[in-house]
Parts: structure tokens; sequence; C-alpha cells
């Protein structure tokens, strides 16, 4: 027979789509055809594949390959076709039965000699392949821990394409080791024990995690404001499953397997370099879109240091994401959504020297140059961050004391209680967080006892605070209730809120 197909996964995004590889071998001037969208790195397989079969002692036919990958209209990107292409030319050329690979998904990249390298993105492809009816994946053994991850469906690792010949032909393989698929509740070695003193930070980061609240950390160098950034993953929730599973289809599309186990239940924290650009920042490319920071992020963590000293543009493209939880880009190849859920921590230095405490002690910087360094965070991006919080230097009492702070144990056990209280309150709304109440319900059904909303709605009079910075108020207000133990948050709390939003005056 010189017609074979079978089945591989297409990724635009998250989104997986099943894409069926045939392969026709005809009489006619030898030449290999590659049809249906394929970008320079697909369109590079037919030297890889041809070396492949040639040096696992297969046949090449000596004749016309015409190779289509369906649908047509799908651009198609990556060298994951690889192995799907091979196994669908030896079986057009009757060294593999049709009949066997007819309803399997091969995803692999092939090296020279035969070898199936490990791909990016194989645990959305898998849950693609799920979608559509699929029983049974090979995939690269170096990609096995991730491909455990998806339920339902039999997953094949395999490290040599003679391995997946001889599967075929014979029926016979080796069995993978079984990996210990066991979810990593904390696999973290930092702990809020080390942050001596700053309580109002300390308080602000508990806060944040409650409610999944963003944070601007101003103070000077050596303050902590890093140290205390990096561990609010510490007291925030193990993820859930769902959340476990949406976090590394992410990170598998983007290759950061690398710094973070698949099996992790740990909310990730994602610290990409003041000079990072925008495509960085939020995602893109030119050929196969990748999720940026913001998306590595999700579910986690998003910090920012030397916050002012971004580009232009950089911290403002976070805008979009930080109201929608979802960004959006745009290419000529289509459209792709990533989750971008996120914490977003910013630290920033109180002036370009700094050293500025509010009483001028060693600032060598101008008034004017204050100003200006701190004018780099634009009014939009800072009405949409949550609190704002000074973190004052350490002095040498807070250094002296031999006993250590609050550990992240006990700071995450009322964090959890928080949210429970807070789960149990939107039960019947498709929200979980406070940071997520929309505004209308903020108005109404989740709006503060009457006092409070007095007070912000004289504050609302005096331009102290805009609707947005109102509406963020109410949400922190709310974080701080479930902490105290309030059924509704109380003047008190709402005072308290407005004054870790305060903060610092652009």
């Amino acid at each position: 027979m010189s017609l074979a197909q079978t089945k591989s996964v297409a990724l635009l995004g998250l989104d997986g789509h099943v894409v069926t590889v045939e392969v026709d071998i005809a009489d006619g001037l030898p030449m290999y055809s590659l049809l249906g969208l394929p970008d320079a790195a697909l369109s590079e397989s037919r030297d890889r594949v041809r070396a492949a079969i040639v040096n696992c002692a297969e046949i090449w036919p000596n004749r016309k390959v015409t190779v289509s990958l369906s649908p047509a209209w799908l651009p198609k990107s990556g060298s994951s076709f690889d192995l799907a292409i091979c196994i669908a030319i030896l079986s057009a050329n009757a060294t593999v039965a049709p009949d066997s690979i007819a309803e399997v998904v091969f995803l692999g990249e092939l090296s020279l000699d035969g070898k199936i390298r490990s791909v990016r993105g194989v645990l959305p492809a898998l849950i693609a392949a799920q979608k559509a009816g699929i029983k049974v994946a090979v995939v690269p053994k170096a990609n096995y821990g991730e491909a455990q991850l998806m339920q339902g469906i039999e997953i094949i690792a395999m490290e040599h394409i003679k391995q997946v010949i001889r599967w075929l032909r014979t029926g016979e393989r080796e069995i993978a080791d079984v990996i210990d698929m066991q979810w990593q509740p904390s696999d973290l070695n930092i702990d809020f024990a080390d942050v001596a003193g700053q309580p109002q930070a300390r308080l602000a980061a508990e806060v944040a995690a409650i409610g999944g609240h963003h944070i601007l950390l101003i103070g000077p160098p050596g303050a902590g404001k890093t140290m205390i950034a990096e561990r609010i993953p510490t007291i925030l929730p193990a993820l859930t499953v769902s959340q476990a599973l949406e976090v590394a289809a992410v990170h598998s599309i983007a290759g950061s397997f690398a710094t973070r186990s698949p099996t992790s239940l740990v909310a990730p924290i994602v610290s990409p370099h003041h000079t990072t650009t925008r495509v960085a920042m939020v995602g893109g490319g030119a050929h196969a879109i990748k999720p940026g920071a913001c998306s590595l992020a999700h579910n986690g963590v998003l910090f920012i240091d030397e916050a002012p000293e971004c580009p232009s543009g950089v911290l403002d493209s976070l805008r979009q994401p930080l109201e929608a939880g979802t960004i959006t880009i745009a290419r000529s190849i289509g459209n792709v959504t990533f989750p971008a859920q996120f914490l977003l921590v910013l630290a920033a230095n109180p002036c370009p020297c700094g050293k500025f405490t509010g009483r001028g002690h060693n600032c060598t910087c101008s008034s004017q140059q204050v100003r200006r360094y701190l004018g780099r965070l634009s009014g939009p991006l800072m009405d949409r961050i949550d609190m704002r919080v000074h973190v004052d230097p350490v002095g040498r009492v807070d250094m002296a004391r031999p006993e250590l702070g609050e550990s992240s144990a006990h700071i995450r056990e009322r964090v959890i209680a928080a949210r429970a209280i807070a789960q149990q309150r939107f039960i019947n709304h498709p929200w979980s967080l406070n940071s997520q109440i929309p505004s209308r319900a903020l108005r109404s059904v989740f709006a503060p006892e009457r006092t409070a909303m007095n007070f912000l709605h004289e504050e609302l009079d005096k331009e102290h605070i805009t609707a947005r910075g109102l509406h963020k108020i109410i949400r922190v207000s709310w974080s701080l209730a479930d902490l105290h133990g309030n059924k509704i948050p109380t003047l008190a709390d709402v005072q308290q809120g407005h004054a870790l939003r305060g903060g610092i005056d652009l």
C-alpha cells in the first residue's frame, strides 16, 4: 500500500489540534513534498527523517513522497511531527502495518541516528489528543514524567525509532520504569523566619496571599524587599491538582521544566530581570507564539525587582492581564490566549541613589530626581496596585534579636483559614478570591458596613482615591476581615486597607 496515515498534534498556544499525517508514495521523479503550512523547523524534517530511516537500516522510498498535514489551514510549527512523519512513511512503504498506527498519536523529534528527542508542549498535546478520543500516545522517553500527568490515555515512552518499529511490527516493547507521580507539596528551602523585622511588609504579604492582591514594596537597598517577595510562595496554599496541571501545561510549552518539577504543588514564582522586553514579559514570537513571564507566573507570583528601571512600556503591558487574568497575543498566524492569573509584586528604591528615607539621610538626589524616578511607574499601573508599602531599613534592635520571626508555616495556616472563609462566602459565585470580586458586587452584596462606605465616599469626594482605588480598598478590606474573623469589613478594616494602599504619593 502506498498510502498511510497517522496522527500528531499541533499547538496554537495552549490549544492543541489533532493533525492527520498522510503520506503518499507514488511513481515519478524522486522528491519530497510537505504540505499543510509548515514552518522552517518542520520543513527541515525531511532531512532528519530520511537520515533516521537510513541509519536504522530501513528503506527510504526512492520515489515521489508527498506528506500532507491536515487540516491544511492550521499553521504547524516545531519538530514534534518528525516521529509521526517517519512512521507514516514506513507504513506507506509497506514496512509497517497501517492498521497499527491509524489511531495512535506520535510526538517526538528525531536525531540523525534515530534517537527520539524531547519536545515542548507534550502535556497540552496529550490533553488535546484525549479530547479527540485518542487512546494511545507514543512520546519521547525524556518527556515520560510530564506525560504521566495525563490520565485516561496509554502513554508509551520510547527513546529510539528502532523500538517504535519493533513494537509496531511485533507488539513487543520495553516497559518504562514506573515513575513516582506523587505530587510534591513543597520544594522550597526558604522561610519567612529569615526576615528580620518589617511588620508592615510582612502583614502586606500575608494579606496579598489571602486575597491575591498586588503589592509595591518601596525602600532602600538591603531593607529586605527581595527576601519578602521571594518568600510569598511559601505562605500561599498548595495548588490544587487542576491548578498544577494548568501551570504544568504552560511550563511545558515554554520548556522550563529544568527549573520546575511538573509534579510540584508549590505556587510558581517568576522573576524577570528589569531589562526584559515586552515580548519576554507578555509572550509572543514570530513563528511559534510562546508564553511570557506573566503566564509562567500563572497561579503564582510575578516579582519584578528594580521596577522603575524597566524599559518604557514593559510594566504597562501588564495592565490588561492584571484586570482580565489572561493575555491575548495577536499575530499574523492567529490569536493565542494564555492564562495569566498572578500576584504581582513590584520592588523599587525610593530614589536613584536608593538612600532616600523621607528624612533625607545620606541621599544625594534632588526632589525633582526623586519625583522623576518614581514617575516611571505610570499612574494607570499604580492604580491597579492594591497595596504600596514602605520597607524601612532594618535597625540594630531587629538584627540583635536572638529569636526568629514568625515562620512561613504559621503564616500559611492563617492564610489557608482565611481563604476557606472566602471560599465558603463565594460558594455560589464564579470567583474564589477577594481580589476577583466584581465592582458591581462590591457596591451591593459585598459592601462593607455603612460607616466604612461613608469613609471611602469622603475620600473619593476629596479625590484622594479613584473609583478603581475605592474598589481595590474594599477588596483588601475583605481579606483583612477574613484575617481578623469579621463577617463583613468594619471601619477599622477599611481604614487599614486604605493605609496599606496609601503607601506612597506618586
